[in-house]
């Protein structure tokens, strides 16, 4: 298992990230959504603690913990006072070795991740961006990480657990700290704490893409959800930089094209956006609009319109949108960089996605490097390929 430790200079704070290959993607069909459950009950007892007591242990060293899951990964962390590194370690490594995961919280657990399932009939948009990926990507990193109503009703405890012993393995982990922190001490108390700690998970198969194209659902409400979705450079392809600013120059904030075309200049929707996914694999570009049944039409036509733009020599991007967005990239690796949490969360990231830690100065290198000229030239050769559209309101649009 890979261990990354960056020192930072100045900081009292410090931070974990321990990235285990038991993500969504890796639930077998028919228990979709043992990954969830499993990251509720990491939060619930481990090394002979209960639930309270695993709280106070970390309540009374000043350290907060959190489990999330993500699609091929389960990401547990943590955050303390840099002189308690020494005493969160253990607690950690009880949480990943040795969860209790008893029957009680099992079945509370599966309560909170069935409200989960039922509380996106109160959100729109959460439905209409899991629709799109569904259609989008491949299975099963298309999922949602919730899981299904079927698949954590089949949940058993020795089902949850053998899940969770399969796949909390060295091969293929990865561990990340960042703050005030000591490399060497840090190294040696792991490896005692992991000692005999050996395996590696089964990787998951990825199918065929989806079916994307349009499609719509049918929904009560008096909003309208357009998502919409590309292919895009994976994070370590050299492309990946040119089509981060692409994106910020389409949606850089009240100064971004989608902002100023769609909705401050037409008054067309409530909430327009774009974003940039890069992973090991593959990577998407995500747009979105939020509306209104009346001007849904004109949202998406809108929008389409300034995305193909962008790619035109029409639509060239300025002087003034290319430093704005080089600007904005620069303030986003300088602010992640005062914080230990989210310098171990990158660096976590780096190295699954790129086999590698990527220190500030590079990042900010590679986005100073770009020129004009490289960002158009990169822009005008763009093509969009096979895009998922997905709407959700009272009735289809036509695209």
């Amino acid at each position: 298992m890979p261990l990354v430790i960056e020192r930072m200079e100045g900081v009292r704070s410090a931070a974990l990230t321990w990235l285990l290959p038991s993500g969504c993607a890796t639930d077998p069909a028919g228990i979709e959504g043992v990954s969830t459950l499993i990251q509720e009950l990491l939060l619930r007892g481990c090394g002979g603690r209960s639930s309270r007591d695993d709280a106070d242990a970390f309540d009374q060293i000043g350290g907060s913990r959190s489990a999330s899951v993500g699609t091929y990964a389960m990401v547990v962390g943590a955050s303390m006072l840099g002189r308690n590194v020494e005493k969160t370690l253990p607690l950690l490594v009880d949480m990943v070795r040795t969860p209790t995961m008893d029957e009680e919280s099992l079945e509370a657990s599966k309560d909170l991740a069935m409200q989960a399932i039922d509380s996106l009939k109160d959100d729109p948009q959460e439905r209409a961006m899991l629709a799109a990926r569904a259609r989008h990507q491949p299975s099963p990193i298309n999922r949602s990480g919730l899981g299904t109503k079927e698949g954590l009703e089949a949940c058993t405890r020795e089902v949850v657990m053998g899940h969770w012993q399969a796949h909390a393995l060295p091969k293929g982990s990865i561990l990340a700290l960042a703050g005030d922190v000591d490399g060497s001490a840090i190294e040696s108390q792991m490896n005692a704490l992991l000692a005999g700690w050996v395996g590696s998970a089964p990787t998951p198969k990825i199918g065929p893409v989806g079916p994307r194209g349009y499609a719509h659902e049918n929904d009560p409400s008096a909003q309208v959800q357009i998502m919409w979705i590309a292919d895009a450079p994976t994070e370590a392809s050299p492309d990946s930089i040119l089509e981060k600013l692409l994106i910020s120059v389409l949606s850089g904030g009240m100064s971004g094209r989608l902002f100023s075309e769609v909705r401050e200049k037409r008054g067309l929707c409530y909430a327009v956006s774009a974003g940039y996914r890069g992973d090991k694999d593959w990577g998407t570009m995500t747009a979105y609009v939020g509306t209104t049944p009346q001007r849904a039409q004109e949202s998406l036509d809108v929008l389409q319109a300034e995305i193909d733009r962008i790619t035109s020599p029409a639509g060239a991007v300025t002087a003034q949108e290319f430093q704005r967005a080089k600007i904005g990239m620069k303030s986003s690796l300088i602010f992640s960089g005062e914080s230990s949490g989210a310098r171990a969360s990158t660096i976590a990231a780096d190295i699954r996605r790129l086999g590698r830690p990527r220190s500030l100065d590079e990042m900010a290198a590679e986005v100073e490097a770009v020129t004009l000229e490289q960002l158009n030239a990169y822009a005008q050769q763009r093509r969009w390929g096979s895009v998922t559209i997905q709407t959700m309101g009272q009735q289809g649009l036509k695209v």
